[in-house]
């Protein structure tokens, strides 16, 4: 029997995943884990002042509600966290955290769930009203930007949320450059996991589909932003490309993740946008490799491109279809629009390859300055 058709799949802490809209104003309050449960709500700014959404939240809770944390930028600094957490372990009734927005306020809310265990030994109940389509809501690590600018991650399986609400009437408020960059996020999810070696033939069935619907939803969405539908399908195939992966798979998401790492906080560039520049060219690279290859060919009829039954032609063309898809999306992106110079090209490498030099840092040297 083949190695692909061995495995387990071990589920998570999700207990409920509700969609489609309205979805927030009836299910909310009965994700709550007790009738006294009291809740902190943890977004960004834009939300809290631009949209009425928070304040939506904060009378639908009532009084469950303790407070809202309003100040959550890019990438989530370190400083945030920690004024966060304080407020936290000020109010011992606080039960629940409320993350609502888009990977920053995700990450940030286990992050925070993450240092109240440590002082408490008692995690809060995650419930998510995502916004974007990054699906950091499917995972159970948190990143946020140390002091220095470079990313910290945290890591739990108590800290998968315990409630996904993805409610297309909050997700429509999101400015539809934002909404499509972080579709190439789940895109990325979808691909890397096509060669992730610790990946199950379930997992590769399950991201064949969200690419599919990715590819199909995204430019419809591109076209009219105000179409809930397509948004509904775009949350349901982002859920899709992480979320049924569970606890299988033990190491990181693959180069164009590390990459993206290696580009996010460093350089203030959000991780959509690194998706949209790294994950082709990253992708055309591993048709190189053969094992990775020949999963990645598998993926070309679901995203559009011509099969010729070659596994290194077949997962370039993949690669060719994702810049193609960038491009129809209006997401293209240099390195050099971000303000990242070509002498950063060493670095960059580094970073993401924990190497300093060698053939692999060499390969990965010639990608990251096609990107310029």
């Amino acid at each position: 029997m083949s190695n692909n058709l061995v495995g387990s799949w071990l589920p998570t802490k999700l207990q409920a995943l509700h969609h489609g809209s309205g979805s927030v104003e009836k299910h909310l309050i009965s994700s709550l884990p007790s009738e006294k449960s009291k809740a902190f709500i943890v977004t960004g700014s834009s939300l809290a002042t631009k949209t009425d959404l928070i304040k939506k939240v904060e009378a639908l809770l009532t009084d469950h509600h303790v407070s809202t944390f309003a100040k959550i930028r890019q990438h989530a600094p370190v400083a945030e966290i920690d004024e966060a957490t304080e407020i936290v372990l000020k109010d011992s009734s606080v039960d629940t955290v409320i993350s609502i927005g888009g990977g920053s306020p995700i990450d940030a809310a286990k992050a925070i769930s993450h240092r109240v265990h440590e002082k408490t030994g008692k995690f809060l109940t995650h419930i998510t009203i995502p916004t974007t389509i990054s699906a950091a809501e499917c995972t159970k690590n948190a990143g946020y930007t140390g002091d220095d600018g470079l990313k910290i991650s945290v890591s739990a399986p108590e800290l998968y949320p315990q409630v996904i609400l993805y409610d297309s009437s909050f997700a429509i408020k999101t400015p539809p450059h934002l909404w499509t960059s972080t579709g190439m996020r789940a895109m990325d999810h979808a691909v890397e996991t096509m060669y992730h070696p610790d990946a199950s033939e379930l997992d590769r069935m399950i991201v064949l589909q969200a690419a599919s619907k990715l590819f199909t939803y995204l430019p419809i969405y591109h076209k009219n932003p105000k179409d809930e539908d397509a948004i509904t399908q775009l949350q349901l195939a982002a859920f899709a490309s992480l979320g049924f992966i569970g606890q299988g798979m033990k190491s990181p998401l693959g180069l164009s993740h590390t990459l993206g790492y290696a580009l996010g906080s460093p350089y203030g560039i959000p991780h959509g946008i690194t998706s949209c520049i790294t994950l082709g060219h990253v992708a055309k690279l591993k048709s190189h490799d053969p094992a990775a290859a020949e999963q990645l060919a598998r993926m070309a009829p679901f995203v559009g491109a011509k099969v010729t039954g070659t596994a290194q032609i077949d997962a370039s063309a993949v690669g060719d279809r994702v810049l193609e898809l960038v491009e129809e999306l209006g997401l293209t992106t240099r390195l050099s629009d971000k303000g990242v110079g070509d002498d950063q090209v060493p670095i960059i490498v580094k970073r993401a390859t924990k190497q300093e030099s060698g053939p692999v840092f060499d390969k990965v040297a010639e990608i990251v300055k096609a990107m310029f």
